[in-house]
């Protein structure tokens, strides 16, 4: 999603009171970048904690909106906005931490936020781990960061639908281990999760000649 996007998404679902805060907020932090970690870890409670659309649990919240408009309106470049975006992160909770990783590809720090993404995926939040694998590790990530990403997700349960870049990503070696993956759980005589075989055949897709 755009600022514009998410400004427009989040009119239609915040009151006014919380469409006021925030364009206080965005102002203050505009005029002082500092202010952003008073007013990031608020936003949930002055916007709301809903869904921003129908894309399901592990699709956008309020919050998430709020907390990434913050982060875009700081007027910061390069160094300044990476130690600013990591502190965010590396001081918050579960929800500021998926925040600032959703804001990432809204920010013009190239690849060096990857230690975020990197972090994410070490958690076993699922909510964490499926926003570290949007649009910015989409990007950035490197090839075997991405497919252990993907197989993180497969192991907890996170639907591989909900990864934008999937599609885009997929390999053979990707298929391979998928594949071997389906192959155990088949031989332990557990379930094998119904997404697998669609994202191995993106997989073929993507490699087909």
């Amino acid at each position: 999603m755009t600022p514009d996007q998410l400004r427009a998404a989040l009119d239609d679902r915040t009151a006014e009171p919380g469409r006021r805060w925030l364009d206080d907020s965005l102002a203050a932090v505009a005029a002082d970048p500092s202010a952003v970690h008073t007013l990031f870890p608020q936003a949930g409670r002055r916007c709301g904690r809903g869904p921003l659309g129908d894309s399901g649990p592990y699709g956008w919240t309020v919050d998430d909106a709020a907390r990434a408009l913050l982060l875009t309106a700081l007027p910061l470049r390069g160094d300044a906005l990476l130690h600013r975006t990591d502190t965010l992160y590396r001081t918050g909770d579960a929800e500021e931490r998926r925040a600032v990783l959703r804001a990432l590809p809204l920010l013009p720090l190239g690849g060096e936020a990857l230690p975020l993404v990197r972090d994410a995926l070490r958690t076993n939040d699922t909510r964490l781990v499926a926003a570290a694998l949007g649009d910015y590790a989409t990007a950035y990530l490197d090839p075997d960061g991405y497919r252990q990403g993907v197989l993180k997700c497969v192991f907890t349960g996170i639907p591989l639908a909900v990864l934008p870049g999937l599609p885009a990503r997929a390999d053979a070696e990707l298929a391979r281990m998928l594949t071997a993956f389906a192959a155990e759980r088949t031989a332990a005589g557990r379930p094998v999760p119904a997404d697998i075989g669609p994202a191995v055949e993106a997989c073929s897709r993507s490699t087909a000649p």
